[in-house]
């Protein structure tokens, strides 16, 4: 970011930037350029960018369509490492297993007609014995005898309304309980939320009362009959009490069934949402504190700059990346106060595009994931609906962040399982919009042609090989050191040799590499470094006396002690120079330069400015060469972001094929990289493109793994080792067969044996916790389904996620 002209530097040198890199930041504000029929000749793809904010894509924004206002206002809830937070709700809790739909509705329909049968039994006076509790508590007077003696007088009548509707309650909960009309009734009804639940319960509402009115439910007598009983039946002479007492069971009768269907929450909802509020009352505190208000600016006495920037989220005027590149900016000043005036200045005069990203660029040219640029979360997938996936995960979106990049992630698949498009190029977008936004700076390597991202949505491309690439690579990482830049040499170089000492290597380079530097005040080239190893004697007698013309003696002896050594046993030497003859060829003819006009692009500023980076390699014809580049730059990445002291910057390396780049020290390195605020992203075919004595210590340095589908059992193993156990509860069903002891019971067995065609048996049930790995080899090799990959998260900060099943629409 400019930071109103406080950063942003151009040049060439170890701690620069090329110069098509970044721009000079803009002195006025950014105009909108008129559309052109096409690009000028001989623009680059920086200057081509337009400075504006474009429309936004279904694909930029987390909800299609959605203003930036509305997107910063939705909650984003801290949750778990790698859920998708952006508008997250949670899942209703989860249910125990139960019966069946049809299960339930069978019970509750056999309980139906049960209880109906029931009451047309004790209605009709076929259930003997029926009046004996009601008799044993009433005068003997009022009945008549024997135990089927009906009512005498008139009390006794009322007495028997009243025990009949005591009965008829009874057994209508009887008949609820036992056919599970709750249940019922909550997964057919109330799940299916309003007005559903509210039309329903006024329909059942209106039938029940259409019932008790036609006295086919025993309430209105019964009520008629206890309020005659206790205030005397003088009370009906007045038609004022008795429609009062109508209109008190037609309430009660309607009260349950209020409740049921939530009739007073569903009228509070419309009320509210039919009301508007009041201006200046009860929305004035809500728009305060609304994020697309800018309270922090406000809080820190920034009104004026505040009022702008909410101005321009309203109007469009800004997208996403610009929130967050304030917002990060703001932060950064708040940090140094000397900034916070500079800074609120050019906010009121450039309104979104102040604090601009050194190349001008405020978005992507086109985005093919979907992102989260306020907490840097791209979404990569959706947790699949599957016993492996914890039930809080199921079809929550799966996410990946800088907190979770900062461990590092290891992807594995075969060719053609989804690496590049679906994990690869998603995080590669996303690195790139933190970038835009000053947060953030990213290295992608891959071969020629790999879809990590149009050339116009990097700072730097460098094509090795290609004539026309504007960059190079600096073989030595910009250090003027010469031990520092032997050893990472030399781990390119060799690093994947099992027989051979890196840093017996790294000696070897370091006995030609000062004495080169002090002679001629840069490093050798590469045609140069390969006629030293070789020991030409042409090389090494020029590159003497030019140390003897300039008194160089303790370089002198460096190249004594080489010369000394050369030939002998062990010299690495030999093995240095066929590596390096594989960039000594004609199609890098002009690449690693290393002279006073040379342009190599340095990994030291990735450390410095939110640089986004692309290194295409000529994987076609020089396979050998890509790779001793890519460990090359695996090498320099570790080692440079391991030295930096600012760590405000999230640096990330993103190696598409890691194949044979993984050795011993850049493991250590990459182990080394979440404590300096930074990651690598590496993509393998198979865990064997690494040393086998690496397996274990990769899979242990990382903390974010991925295994897609159609990895072998091998892979497999190494995975369900590395993401360990986990205690689950198994019950074992063991069938014993009955024998009978009496005749009876004997010949009923041998007959239902003659009929089934089976023993009686009796089934023993045992339950237990065990251990068992949470993904075996042969499910990851065969159980994971196509466009599907097993993710394991952690975050630098120790949290972590099991494994899970997700389905990759990245």
């Amino acid at each position: 970011m400019d930071d109103d002209g406080t950063r942003g530097v151009r040049g060439s040198s170890a701690d620069r930037v090329p110069g098509p890199a970044l721009p000079p930041p803009p002195t006025t504000p950014p105009r909108v350029p008129a559309p052109a029929a096409g690009p000028r000749p001989g623009a680059t793809p920086v200057e081509q960018h337009p400075t504006r904010p474009g429309p936004a894509s279904p694909a930029e924004q987390p909800v299609p369509g959605a203003p930036v206002d509305a997107w910063l206002r939705t909650p984003r809830p801290p949750q778990e490492p790698g859920v998708w937070r952006y508008g997250y709700t949670p899942p209703p809790p989860e249910e125990p297993e139960g019966v069946s739909n049809r299960s339930l509705l069978v019970g509750a329909l056999i309980s139906l007609l049960s209880a109906l049968l029931l009451w047309s039994l004790w209605r009709n006076g076929y259930l003997p014995y029926r009046l004996v509790p009601l008799k044993l508590f009433t005068p003997g007077e009022w009945w008549n005898p024997g135990t089927s003696g009906g009512p005498r007088t008139i009390e006794g009548s009322d007495a028997l309304t009243v025990y009949e509707a005591i009965l008829f309650g009874l057994l209508a909960y009887g008949c609820g309980r036992i056919g599970n009309f709750s249940e019922l009734f909550r997964r057919h009804v109330a799940d299916r939320g309003q007005p559903f639940l509210a039309l329903a319960a006024a329909a059942a509402a209106g039938l029940t009362q259409l019932l008790v009115w036609k006295e086919a439910l025993p309430v209105v007598r019964p009520v008629l009959v206890l309020v005659a009983s206790v205030a005397g039946g003088e009370i009906y002479q007045s038609q004022t009490v008795v429609n009062v007492i109508y209109a008190v069971i037609a309430a009660a009768v309607l009260y349950p069934f209020a409740r049921l269907g939530c009739w007073r929450e569903l009228i509070a909802a419309r009320r509210s949402t039919a009301a508007p509020a009041p201006d200046g009352t009860a929305a004035a505190p809500a728009a305060a504190a609304s994020a697309d208000q800018w309270p922090e600016l406000r809080t820190a006495g920034w009104a004026d700059a505040a009022d702008t920037l909410t101005a321009e989220v309203r109007t469009g005027g800004m997208n996403d990346v610009d929130v967050a590149r304030l917002r990060h900016a703001w932060t950064l000043a708040t940090r140094r106060p000397d900034r916070l005036a500079p800074l609120a200045e050019a906010v009121l005069r450039t309104g979104g595009a102040a604090a601009l990203h050194p190349s001008g660029h405020r978005d992507l040219p086109r985005r093919g994931a979907r992102h989260d640029v306020l907490t840097g979360q791209v979404r990569i997938g959706r947790c699949a609906d599957d016993p492996h996936n914890p039930y809080v995960r199921r079809g929550t979106g799966l996410a990946l962040e800088p907190a979770l990049l900062g461990t590092s992630l290891l992807a594995v698949g075969p060719p053609g399982a989804g690496k590049t498009a679906r994990l690869i190029r998603p995080v590669v977008e996303a690195l790139a919009l933190r970038a835009l936004a000053g947060q953030a700076a990213v290295l992608a390597v891959g071969g020629a042609g790999a879809p990590l991202g149009p050339d116009d949505a990097f700072d730097v491309v460098v094509r090795l090989g290609h004539p026309g690439s504007a960059h190079d690579i600096d073989l030595y990482g910009g250090t003027t050191d010469p031990d520092e830049a032997a050893a990472v040499l030399a781990e390119g170089l060799v690093g994947d040799v099992g027989s051979l000492d890196s840093r017996r290597a790294a000696t070897v380079l370091a006995q030609l590499l000062g004495p080169y530097r002090a002679a001629h005040g840069h490093f050798p080239s590469v045609p140069e470094l390969r006629e030293l190893l070789d020991g030409t004697p042409a090389a090494l007698a020029g590159l003497r006396a030019s140390l003897e013309a300039a008194g160089h003696h303790a370089m002198l002896r460096e190249l004594d002690a080489r010369s000394r050594q050369a030939g002998g046993p062990g010299d690495p030497a030999p093995a240095l120079a066929d590596r390096v003859a594989l960039l000594d060829r004609p199609a890098f003819t002009g690449f690693f330069a290393t002279g006073p006009d040379a342009r190599p692009f340095s990994l030291r500023a990735l450390g410095q400015h939110p640089l986004r980076v692309r290194v295409d390699l000529p994987e076609r014809g020089h396979a050998e060469a890509s790779r001793l580049l890519t460990r090359l730059l695996l090498a320099q990445f570790t080692a440079i972001t391991a030295a930096r002291t600012d760590t405000t910057l999230f640096a990330c390396l993103v190696l598409d094929d890691a194949t044979h780049a993984v050795t011993a020290e850049t493991v250590r390195g990459i182990r080394r990289l979440r404590s300096v605020n930074a990651g690598a992203v590496l993509a393998l075919r198979t865990v064997d493109d690494v040393p086998e004595t690496l397996h274990t210590p990769l899979l242990g340095a990382v903390g974010c793994t991925a295994a897609f589908s159609g990895i072998t059992t091998w892979d497999g193993k190494r995975f369900a080792a590395a993401w360990g156990k986990e205690w689950v509860e198994t019950r074992e069903v063991a069938q014993h067969t009955v024998f009978a002891d009496q005749p009876f019971t004997r010949a009923l067995h041998a007959l239902r044996k003659l009929v089934t065609g089976k023993a009686v048996t009796t089934d023993a049930v045992t339950v237990r916790q065990v251990e068992r790995e949470r993904w075996s080899a042969s499910e990851l090799a065969y159980a994971v389904p196509a466009g599907h990959a097993v993710i394991r998260l952690a975050t630098v900060e120790g949290e972590h996620a099991p494994p899970l099943l997700v389905h990759l629409d990245g």
